[in-house]
């Protein structure tokens, strides 16, 4: 196989893996974060325990993906110094810059804080706790919001020009604020909180559906409602203005994200392409099923069409993306999920003004709640297809019409590329092995509800507070 021998496409194969995998927990974290802030803040204020018991339980979900993260976040930027050293030489200036403020910035400020909320609950007062929580919550995101401006600025570069093959800054804030990075960040956001919350409703409903302390998971499946049936909209809300940004600075990945090979001429709205088998070869699509003027429609061009809609077939063969069949259906995939999604919603909302999920009647609810089982892994899916169009889209550029991916890769045998590559796949391996067997003997263990509540008297509750507020009141055991 020729790859094999071919040190660019080892590279990238290398980064993408490292990528796909890393990319797996930071999204739980960064969205699980801002519900811990919302379940903290609703015990501080209610002093209901099942808030408090709910903290401590998705806590321990945390932690696991924060330190899988970590450990697999790190081989990732040491690529940029080993794989794509030249790249790393030309955009250092800035872009290695922007990779500080985020371990510097941000991890640390999440990091430093993370000991606080896991081990903090009765050592510290409660309000430096909150904050604890609040800013390990904010690192998170904070690091999202330094990794899209980056990573956005290789998309649409702005701020500086290319001086003698090095990056040259003339005005930092405008190449932070380059044009795809306000999207770009939000679309992130979105996608992280939206994959949490359905993580979290999706092992909500998993307990239901086994009978194991229905009325706490139906609490906590109703906040992960309350809160999507805001985020699901904006959602799609953002990634239709995405695409708009798409068809403005990127118009070669509009035309794979469609499998678009033939402009469409000036007035005549483009057919959106529902699905189509396309062939690099030939320049065509093997097979489509289309409908007549939907892209242009979709799009809405401000120009009132006044402006082609460009095919691949506009540029050469070597300014274009290769893998058009990978890069239409991620998109598709992710497009289809959010949808999805925004209709699960909808549908568990219906149910919920139905009185169908009251503590009585949620556990007969089985089809809605299997449902929500197989929508848990969904938002992985979807963000992990949205990079795939993001990235290989852009090719063949790594720095968006001004370094080509070919020229910012380091000069490495392939054979020693290949062993990294081996040992990378098998690391992560064994990593994700063991994630998934503490993740699960976390959740089949579940809630410890005896633990003892910071602050309160168990004895003087008992007497005073309603029984549903009230923990269970046998031996308190170490907590798993």
């Amino acid at each position: 196989m020729d790859f094999l021998s071919d040190t660019v496409a080892l590279s990238r194969m290398q980064f993408a893996l490292t990528a796909i995998f890393h990319m797996l927990w930071p999204v739980l974290t960064t969205g699980m974060g801002i519900y811990l802030v919302i379940v903290e803040g609703m015990w501080l204020k209610t002093r209901n325990p099942d808030y408090y018991h709910h903290a401590r339980f998705w806590a321990k979900l945390y932690v696991l993906n924060f330190g899988i993260g970590v450990a697999s976040g790190l081989p990732m930027e040491f690529q940029f110094g080993t794989n794509w050293a030249p790249f790393s030489e030309a955009v250092g200036d800035f872009f290695g810059s922007i990779l500080g403020f985020e371990a510097s910035m941000a991890f640390m400020l999440e990091a430093g804080f993370l000991g606080i909320m896991l081990f903090g609950w009765e050592r510290v007062n409660s309000v430096i706790h909150y904050f604890a929580t609040i800013m390990v919550a904010f690192g998170a995101n904070l690091s999202t919001f330094w990794i899209l401006a980056a990573n956005s600025w290789l998309q649409t570069p702005a701020g500086g020009e290319i001086v003698n093959g090095k990056f040259v800054v003339d005005d930092y804030f405008q190449a932070i604020l380059n044009p795809f990075m306000l999207n770009s960040v939000s679309h992130m956001f979105l996608a992280t909180l939206e994959t949490s919350l359905f993580v979290i409703g999706g092992i909500s409903a998993w307990y239901i559906l086994n009978n194991r302390h229905e009325a706490f998971f139906g609490r906590s499946l109703k906040i992960v409602l309350a809160i999507a049936i805001a985020v699901t909209p904006l959602q799609i809300y953002v990634g239709h203005l995405s695409a708009e940004q798409v068809a403005d600075y990127q118009p070669t990945k509009l035309a794979a994200m469609e499998a678009k090979w033939e402009t469409s001429p000036a007035g005549l709205p483009a057919p959106w392409s529902v699905v189509a088998l396309p062939n690099n070869q030939t320049e065509q699509n093997d097979w489509e099923i289309s409908i007549p003027n939907g892209l242009g429609y979709i799009l809405e061009f401000k120009q009132n069409l006044s402006k082609p809609v460009l095919g691949l077939k506009h540029w050469q063969p070597e300014d274009r993306p290769r893998m058009v069949g990978l890069i239409y259906y991620a998109f598709r995939i992710m497009s289809g999920i959010g949808f999805f999604m925004a209709g699960l919603i909808g549908l568990s909302v219906i149910q919920w003004l139905r009185g169908k999920l009251s503590p009585e009647a949620i556990a007969e609810q089985k089809w809605l709640l299997r449902i929500w089982v197989l929508a848990a892994p969904l938002g992985y899916i979807a963000v992990e297809s949205g990079w795939i169009v993001r990235c290989v889209g852009r090719q063949p550029w790594v720095v968006y019409g001004q370094i080509r991916t070919a020229d910012g890769v380091s000069h490495l045998p392939a054979s020693e590329v290949l062993t990294s590559l081996l040992i990378f796949a098998g690391i992560y391996t064994a990593l994700f092995i063991c994630a998934l067997f503490f993740g699960s003997r976390i959740i089949r263990q579940g809630p410890n509800l005896e633990l003892p509540i910071p602050g309160i008297d168990m004895q003087a509750a008992a007497e005073t507070t309603p029984a549903e507020f009230v923990p269970d009141q046998r031996p308190i055991e170490a907590e798993q």
